[in-house]
């Protein structure tokens, strides 16, 4: 067995390693052995999405947790950010999510909170990926005695609403406002409905009757269209697309068009300017952040500070500048004075709470933040070698800059959890920046595609 955690826990086709149940057998072990304490009993909560391949891996991770002594707390399927909130109140050493996110359900993964909430740090992540690669586990085995048990939560979902409503402003309601939800078969199907009619909205939830084979197939975050349609005919005020696990949202305004999580960062960021609550004055966003986000911060005075790529690495640096806010264009974003993992629920609570503060709808508002013309192509690629020593790719690569200067830009990466190249550009018109995009994806795909 190879390397096991990428920049977002352990991802993979299920029942393909590294997603079997022997490797969640393992990771169940692996985890209660390091957060197992002299004396104590470790507590570990595990949860999951609607994937098919959840029940297998839920089961194999339970018994890991249970045969090295530890006891497991099982909730079911339940967002990423709620398994984090449950943790934490709990006061569990570990909460571990069974999820892949926003991809196809024949994709799964496995996410780590600490006791606290955050997911875990790289050196405890390394920590436990020795302990599974390097067969150390079966020297740690308690006597039987000693087992552990496993324990249901049943109202996981009524204490994580209730949570989520606790985030939203006293003064403020959502009576007489319409709003479409998509909860692309996922983890929210039953929690998010009730958040919002709970606050007084008329809600129309599409997309909420998972059967483990259709999470985020043709809707959710990355796929708005029903979202948009449904939007319009219902005349509704605002559309709220989740992704699979709950983690992220993108906005539909209620003329259809999509608002992107760079946008709802910056009008919840400048709503916050003007009150006086955005600490120190930042805001934290990633490499892939659309230029015209740096523009308005510019203007608005807001510190606009760019962090490597994936949600860990903008906490690191919300942490390290005091940020209260920060996350990615993918819609994940993190309000750290309402939780310590990104939310999806929670970011459409604070949009619409900036809506009504401001007294201006969506498409209003979202005119505000300019989102220059922005083209992102994927490859599928062989292998990933480093991408200075590619010299076909980086001449086109600096042709394309050249050729841009001031008024554009390009990033080119690999995926943290996938075999996959991706490609940016940025440019003044869509034609130029697609050309340029095309240019540089067919230089990838002809060297390691």
């Amino acid at each position: 067995m190879g390397r096991l955690f990428g920049t977002d826990g352990i991802r993979g086709v299920a029942n393909a390693e590294p997603m079997t149940a022997e490797t969640a057998l393992q990771v169940g072990r692996a985890v209660a052995y390091v957060f197992k304490r002299k004396g104590h009993r470790a507590k570990v909560i595990i949860g999951k999405d609607t994937r098919i391949s959840g029940y297998m891996l839920e089961e194999a991770m339970s018994a890991g947790v249970c045969s090295m002594g530890a006891d497991a707390y099982l909730v079911g399927p339940l967002p990423t950010p709620g398994i984090a909130m449950i943790t934490q109140s709990q006061r569990a050493d570990a909460g571990i999510v069974i999820s892949a996110s926003h991809n196809p359900f024949q994709d799964n993964g496995i996410k780590i909170f600490a006791g606290s909430g955050f997911k875990l740090p790289d050196d405890r992540e390394e920590e436990i990926e020795d302990l599974i690669v390097n067969n150390k586990l079966k020297d740690y085995m308690p006597a039987p005695q000693d087992l552990g048990k496993a324990y249901r939560i049943e109202d996981a979902e009524g204490r994580y609403i209730v949570f989520l409503k606790n985030t939203f402003p006293k003064e403020l309601s959502l009576e007489g406002m319409k709003i479409v939800l998509d909860c692309a078969n996922g983890a929210t199907y039953k929690v998010a409905p009730h958040v919002f009619w709970e606050l007084g909205a008329d809600v129309h939830s599409i997309h909420v009757t998972p059967n483990g084979l259709n999470i985020n197939q043709n809707c959710g975050s990355l796929h708005t269209g029903d979202l948009a349609e449904t939007v319009i005919r219902e005349r509704a005020d605002i559309g709220m697309a989740f992704d699979g696990d709950g983690d992220r949202l993108i906005a539909v305004d209620e003329k259809g068009n999509q608002v992107t999580g760079d946008q709802i960062i910056a009008l919840c960021a400048g709503t916050l300017h003007k009150e006086g609550k955005l600490k120190n004055s930042v805001a934290v966003t990633t490499v892939m952040s659309n230029s015209g986000l740096g523009m308005t911060f510019k203007e608005w005075g807001i510190k606009h500070v760019r962090s490597r790529v994936g949600d860990r690495y903008v906490l690191e640096d919300m942490l390290a500048e005091g940020a209260v806010i920060g996350g990615e264009d993918s819609g994940h974003i993190i309000f750290l004075e309402h939780h310590t993992a990104g939310d999806g629920i929670i970011s459409g609570l604070q949009l619409i709470a900036t809506m009504l503060k401001e007294g201006k709808p969506l498409s209003e508002l979202a005119k505000i933040v300019p989102v220059n013309p922005q083209v992102l192509i994927n490859i599928e690629v062989k292998s990933t070698p480093d991408l200075s020593t590619l010299p076909e790719v980086q001449n086109v690569i600096r042709g394309v800059e050249h050729e841009l200067g001031d008024s554009g830009r390009v990033l080119v990466r690999y995926s943290g959890t996938q075999q996959i190249c991706r490609i940016m550009v940025e440019a003044p018109t869509r034609e130029i920046t697609e050309s340029y995009c095309r240019m540089i994806a067919d230089a990838v795909k002809k060297q390691i595609g």
